[in-house]
């Protein structure tokens, strides 16, 4: 009996001996992996810069909305769907193709008014719908901000111009900052009398500052198509920072 149990006790203890060795062969196979793998050198300084780029844009974003209220909602869609249909035929007629009209949001809401005597009293429904629009000829901005407010749309939440390709500016900008932050590193290496080895690491971030226009400020709320206003849409900046860290040598 006792032979029996020296016999499964050196069982267990070879089971946690083999366990132990695989453990320790597993930890050896991670830690070579690493082994002659470059390391980020300690002795490293980054540089700085930023291009900036002006560019003309070619695309106007208008936000446009019809707000119509009603006791019921079939009444209330009734109303909302004229005027909309109407923008969006003077916005076909105009040259805006269906791909740049989206619909980004539709809403329908109970309306209610409070009293002192009633309290809180249904008086009927509210219909919301917004469309974004891009006008990519320019010349007609201001016309097509008249002409939807004419045809309707009661809340005009602002334009903003964009370019639409910016692949080829950002670019430009990009160049400009790295050539900016090369200068600056060779100034850097003379300045403090040492040399930059490989370059270690590349970031980059950029900003597009669009030109917005608020509606309210240009007055628009009706009227003929004679008052429509006049809209430049100026320059783009684009804007793209670099950040190049070099090893010491």
């Amino acid at each position: 009996m006792l032979n029996e149990n020296l016999q499964k006790a050196l069982g267990i203890l070879a089971v946690l001996l083999g366990l132990y060795l695989l453990i320790q062969s597993y930890n050896s196979l991670q830690a070579s992996r690493y082994i002659g793998q470059d390391v980020m050198p300690s002795n490293t300084i980054t540089v700085s810069a930023t291009g900036e780029v002006f560019a003309k844009p070619d695309i106007a974003q208008i936000s446009v909305s019809v707000v119509e209220e009603a006791k019921t909602v079939l009444e209330a869609q009734k109303k909302h769907s004229e005027s909309i249909n109407k923008i969006i035929d003077y916005l076909k007629n105009s040259g805006v193709e269906d791909k740049d009209i989206k619909t980004s949001a539709y809403n329908i809401y109970p309306q209610y008014n409070w009293t002192e005597s009633q309290g809180r009293i249904f008086t009927g429904y509210q219909i919301t719908q917004t469309l974004d629009i891009k006008v990519r000829d320019l010349d007609k901005a201001g016309q097509i901000l008249g002409g939807v407010a004419e045809m309707g749309a009661n809340q005009i939440g602002g334009i903003n111009f964009v370019i639409d390709d910016d692949d080829a500016v950002k670019e430009e900008a990009r160049k400009q900052a790295i050539d900016k932050a090369k200068e600056k590193a060779d100034k850097i290496a003379s300045d403090l009398g040492i040399k930059f080895g490989r370059l270690v690491s590349f970031y980059e971030s950029g900003d597009n500052y669009p030109i917005y226009y608020e509606a309210k400020s240009m007055g628009i709320g009706g009227g003929d198509s004679s008052s429509a206003p006049s809209i430049p849409s100026g320059e783009n900046s684009i804007t793209i920072t670099v950040n190049l860290t070099y090893e010491i040598k």
